[in-house]
């Protein structure tokens, strides 16, 4: 197993253009990365900060699920961007952070996943990893902060897999066969997510057709899950706020926001 503990074993990854290396920081175990750049934000750390963690004991994602977060199995790591915009020009953000891991994976282990709609790394039907994006605003109602956060397994097999999840999580050792180096990975990830901070404006459109590339959702069958209520359709396309826009069973077509969608023949739904 290829591990990291320190700070330096990640900054020795980094090229000379990544430009954040001052504002990043590292801890052995946190509750959660997301959170300590929240606490972080409200003291006034700058856009591009970097808090990464070996392990997390409170690590969570959407829908206020916990994700495994053991020590030295994976990477965790969130940045703190301060784009000076309203909340709706934001609304791709996920999908930008998406097309970033991509390509951070694609560097580091030599393969790209799949991105199950709206913020699941997926290969061959497992969840490699995921990503949490939160925000925060001013007494405006423009954006203060806003959070992208990571968790990425690198080097689980099956039965290091807690048993609830053990049959539709995978990690990037299971999809390469030999171990993937945590500190490679770690620097790839913070100069992919350099380079989608760099673009968010700018090259919204490009971003957007890459996540439409990679997104694994689009032409599935899928159903969507909010609360008890359950809508069967086909996801047709991913719209310029990153919305994925569905044709339901009923004939109408919408552009969907929230809720949890079900690909059917992955992880076991039907």
């Amino acid at each position: 197993m290829i591990s990291i503990d320190t700070e330096t074993d990640i900054l020795a990854h980094l090229t000379d253009a990544y430009r954040w290396k001052a504002d990043f920081h590292f801890a052995n175990q946190v509750d959660s990365t997301n959170d300590q750049l929240k606490i972080m934000a409200r003291q006034g750390a700058p856009h591009g900060t970097v808090f990464a963690a070996g392990a997390q004991t409170g690590g969570h994602g959407r829908l206020g699920r916990s994700f495994h977060s053991p020590q030295r199995t994976g990477i965790y790591l969130s940045i703190l961007l301060r784009p000076q915009c309203v909340p709706t020009e934001l609304m791709h953000l996920t999908c930008a952070s998406g097309v970033a891991m991509c390509n951070a994976i694609e560097r580091a282990a030599g393969f790209r996943p799949n991105i199950k709609w709206t913020n699941d790394l997926v290969y061959h039907k497992r969840k490699l990893g995921g990503i949490l994006t939160e925000m925060g605003l001013t007494s405006q109602g423009t954006v203060d902060y806003a959070i992208v956060g990571i968790g990425i397994n690198c080097s689980q097999q099956e039965p290091d897999f807690p048993e609830e999840i053990r049959t539709v999580a995978g990690s990037l050792e299971m999809v390469t066969n030999h171990p993937v180096s945590r500190g490679v990975l770690a620097a790839a990830m913070m100069e992919a997510l350099q380079e989608m901070a760099d673009a968010l404006f700018d090259r919204k459109e490009e971003l957007l057709a890459q996540y439409r590339r990679d997104c694994i959702t689009i032409g599935k069958e899928i159903s969507l899950i909010r609360g008890e209520e359950v809508r069967r359709g086909t996801a047709l396309d991913v719209d310029e706020n990153g919305a994925l826009v569905v044709a339901f069973s009923d004939g109408s077509v919408e552009a969907v926001n929230s809720g949890e969608v079900s690909v059917r023949g992955m992880y076991g739904y039907v």
